[in-house]
């Protein structure tokens, strides 16, 4: 299993309460004196794991580019999810609800969408494993924890995982802004999966084909779209009020 650096408070705070031994090393900005941060040092070292002290064009160097808030882990790479693990949330849940994201490739979108996600109590975000954005540093931080909390599920063929989770009983549901269905109108209550397309090129027409219904999020402004990860949180959210008034 690989290693990988994590940066921020929020992404390393949630790998200490789920995932402490995965953590190899800690790397803190030297002379920071606050609250959080001796929080995270002290935690850390009760669970016996390292912690460097550096100046900060150090840490920037080994950060390479990326926002650090002053503090970066070495960690074990956390365990791929695959189909396997989708069958058995099926099989678990009473009501599953997924997020699908077919092709998104930026990073900063996919933990968005995970951090949406988690709020809105999805079970799982199911991406292809090719032509995705990875679960690197840039999405866990972005995704504020969500990235220990919600499954990344990667599959092989996204064509083919959508037919098995709908004769498993999941109704899928994709985003397309040519449909006159608006996404506020559909029956969104039962065992549910959103797919949401890439940026730009939305879903694509394979996975499109497998889609049980068409929704799209009204638009009265002059913009043509939204930002992917803003059309996921409007489309799950809207999943999490119907729900809730059941």
């Amino acid at each position: 299993m690989s290693n990988e650096l994590i940066f921020g408070f929020h992404s390393i705070e949630a790998i200490l309460n789920n995932a402490p031994e995965r953590f190899l090393e800690i790397y803190a900005l030297k002379g920071r004196e606050d609250k959080r941060l001796n929080q995270v040092v002290n935690d850390a070292r009760k669970f016996g794991i390292s912690v460097q002290f550096m100046q900060r064009k150090a840490l920037d160097n080994k950060a390479n580019g990326e926002q650090h808030q002053g503090i970066i882990a070495n960690v074990k790479a956390a365990r791929a999810y695959n189909e396997k693990d989708l069958d058995e949330i099926i099989q678990r849940e009473t009501t599953p609800f997924f997020l699908v994201l077919d092709g998104v490739t930026d990073p900063h979108n996919l933990g968005a969408c995970l951090r949406s996600a988690d709020a809105a109590g999805v079970h799982g975000v199911i991406v292809p494993k090719d032509k995705s954005a990875k679960l690197n540093g840039t999405a866990r931080k972005v995704a504020c924890g969500a990235a220990e909390t919600v499954p990344l599920i990667q599959v092989t063929n996204l064509a083919r995982t959508l037919r098995d989770i709908k004769e498993a009983g999941v109704w899928v549901v994709g985003t397309a802004g040519e449909t006159d269905t608006a996404v506020f109108d559909a029956n969104l209550t039962g065992p549910m999966a959103i797919v949401m397309g890439a940026e730009g090129d939305g879903m694509r027409r394979l996975t499109r084909e497998h889609c049980d219904e068409l929704v799209k999020i009204p638009m009265v402004g002059s913009v043509s779209s939204l930002n992917v990860s803003v059309a996921t949180g409007v489309c799950l959210f809207e999943v999490l009020r119907q729900r809730s008034a059941l």
